[in-house]
């Protein structure tokens, strides 16, 4: 799933795609309303998390923008609590809006939960794909009304899929986005080891899968149903 973020400033801009990125989010990060306003002209994005303060400009003018594009969340970061600027915030059609210092976890909450009322999918967090339920609240997935059990890991590779259904992911990409419970990078030859534990879980067949398809000479891929 891709994210739009609009931050000039480059300690925050960099921490949230690093987090976001880590979380299983592709993000794509601009530093100013010329730029992002480039970039949003061109492609389009599941989420949009706006500074409201930058160099050339308002986050409220990409709101704008972004809104006559079509019903898209938004999700404005600024240093400013102050009710005017919340009210005129929502009355652009902002989603959700959250004052600097933020703390991580709690972007993420507000993330999920915005990105949930948009997913006429799955308004409950629960993601279907053929006999897989994905309960992306509870981090469990059912196969066929049984729990299969994953480690943290292996969830956490699924949701990276998941969230990129439809989309090839290198295996550069996955690596960038995985590391394990100790905080160590994971390794080219250990995530061949986590995708076949995975397949062998949820796959009838794990020489045929067809859960995780491997794209030869270009990676790994979910399908869209």
């Amino acid at each position: 799933m891709r994210l739009f973020v609009l931050e000039d400033d480059d300690a925050i801009g960099i921490g949230l795609k690093y987090s976001l990125e880590n979380e299983g989010y592709e993000v794509c990060l601009a530093k100013s309303v010329a730029e992002g306003e480039k970039i949003i002209d061109s492609d389009d994005f599941a989420l949009y998390i706006l500074d409201l303060t930058l160099p050339d400009g308002s986050g409220y003018d990409m709101c704008r923008k972004i809104k006559k594009k079509g019903d898209l969340p938004v999700i404005f970061l600024t240093a400013y609590d102050d009710e005017v600027n919340v009210v005129m915030g929502f009355d652009l059609g902002a989603d959700d809006y959250i004052s600097k210092p933020f703390r991580v976890k709690e972007l993420m909450a507000r993330i999920k939960s915005v990105l949930r009322r948009y997913n006429k999918d799955s308004p409950d967090g629960i993601v279907k794909l053929k006999e897989l339920v994905i309960n992306t609240n509870e981090a469990k997935v059912y196969k066929n009304k049984q729990e299969i059990v994953l480690t943290a890991m292996e969830y956490r590779l699924l949701l990276i899929l998941l969230n990129n259904r439809g989309s090839v992911l290198s295996r550069n990409q996955l690596l960038e986005n995985i590391w394990d419970i100790d905080g160590d990078f994971v390794e080219d030859n250990t995530l061949t080891v986590y995708i076949k534990r995975l397949r062998d879980k949820i796959e009838e067949d794990p020489a045929n899968p067809v859960y995780i398809k491997t794209v030869r000479g270009m990676g790994y891929m979910i399908e869209n149903d």
